[in-house]
């Protein structure tokens, strides 16, 4: 089992460079099924992309990885189609589910496991299969498996979802698109990542309009000619990275190929706390500021600040003056990092839905153990603030979502090696 070794309490300094969004990048591979020829740009190399990819294969699609380009081709010739997805290449990877839109409107049926990811909630694809029973699917589940069927093609609806819901968004987005007639979803996600599926189903021939938190998809013929995508910035892990350079930059630091505007929730409460941030059209400086305040945060859906930042702004509010609030309002299992921080000396709390985050505190290193994803970085965060060696176990998790995390780290003098 691979770990991470930290050496802490050192200051960076230099420049941080942002790769593609996985999460962008999922969706929009699941929505190459639905295409002939695609190429992808700006696609990052991790896990849960490499995953994916294995399932596009696996279901019977063309792919041409060149990884020192991160650039992907696939090609679909709508033969030896098989509309599978199986449960060793779903288990690991929640996105998975995303190919059960696509497979179920261009070929008229799907097996797809139910899905796996990160443990931090419930996260039920209810939404999902919601939206596909108003598209007209018969769907039933069955030995861990969702079977769906619409044998003479789905139909148009009106679809209000009962709650705000990313993935379910993005399949009823992709079922939708070879609907007969028109679909209008209404309470939409309308973060980034789904408006970079929008306009990548638009260059597919796809007709489709958004207004707030409505979109609207008219049944339009799909293209046939060679369709080139570059997937948008990694906003979490520019927010991961802003809030690292907040903490050690040594005078300042600055972090490339980013649009300042698609994060400005998150650029407003680091700012609130007292980090100095400079905004260019594709970068963002960040200077040190050693005398941070205190704040309450909640997370919420796009335009609120990201669940996805919240352990590692948990990090940070160990280090400001006075005591700080989050409220998780997203997932209810999000707080597993919490634990792990608390062996590192830092001071936090929970009740109910909140964590109580006491300011400043000395953390020290500890061998510790990444639960998730996103609690795996702020473990890094974390490591890189305290005093002596962190070694961080189960990084797998880290792998499926940060490229190059330690390359760009070191790269800024960090002092961080995995074994």
């Amino acid at each position: 089992m691979q770990k991470l070794i930290i050496k802490g309490n050192k200051e960076l300094n230099g420049k941080i460079y942002i790769s593609g969004s996985k999460n962008a990048t999922l969706p929009i591979l699941a929505a190459s099924i639905l295409g002939n020829q695609v190429q992808l740009k700006n696609i990052p190399l991790v896990k849960d992309i490499f995953t994916m990819v294995d399932l596009l294969n696996f279901i019977g699609l063309k792919t041409n990885f060149i990884k020192r380009k991160n650039i992907i081709n696939i090609l679909n010739i709508d033969k030896n189609i098989n509309t599978l997805a199986p449960y060793k290449l779903v288990k690991t990877m929640r996105a998975g589910v995303l190919v059960l839109g696509p497979l179920l409107t261009k070929y008229g049926k799907a097996k797809v496991s139910l899905p796996g990811g990160c443990a931090i909630g419930t996260r039920p694809v209810d939404l999902h299969l919601f939206a596909l029973k108003k598209l007209g699917a018969k769907i039933k589940i069955k030995d861990g498996y969702i079977f769906a069927e619409a044998k003479k093609g789905l139909i148009g609806s009106v679809i209000r979802f009962p709650s705000i819901s990313v993935g379910a968004t993005e399949n009823a987005l992709l079922a939708a698109v070879k609907a007969k007639g028109k679909t209008i979803l209404k309470n939409c996600a309308i973060e980034p990542e789904i408006k970079d599926l929008i306009e990548f189903l638009k260059k597919l021939g796809v007709k489709i309009t958004s207004k707030g938190r409505t979109i609207t998809i008219i049944e339009s013929g799909f293209k046939n000619s060679k369709i080139v995508h570059e997937i948008i910035f990694d906003r979490i892990e520019l927010g991961t990275y802003m809030i690292a350079c907040a903490l050690l930059a040594k005078k300042k630091m600055k972090i490339e190929r980013i649009n300042p505007r698609i994060v400005k929730s998150e650029i407003d409460i680091l700012k609130k706390i007292g980090v100095k941030i400079i905004k260019s059209k594709s970068a963002v400086t960040i200077k040190r500021n050693k005398k941070l305040k205190k704040i309450n945060v909640t997370t919420k859906p796009y335009p609120g600040f990201p669940t996805d930042l919240q352990a590692q702004l948990m990090v940070l509010l160990t280090q400001v003056n006075g005591v700080s609030k989050i409220k998780e309002n997203i997932f209810e299992n999000r707080f597993m990092h919490v634990p792990e921080l608390k062996r590192m000396g830092a001071q936090i709390e929970i009740k109910n839905k909140t964590a109580i985050i006491k300011g400043p505190t000395k953390l020290t290193g500890a061998e510790v153990m990444a639960t998730d994803l996103r609690a795996s970085v702020s473990l890094v965060l974390a490591g890189l603030v305290a005093e002596n060696r962190t070694i961080i176990n189960r990084i797998y998790h880290l792998d499926r979502g940060y490229e190059f995390l330690e390359d760009k780290l070191k790269s800024c003098k960090a002092e961080i090696k995995r074994i």
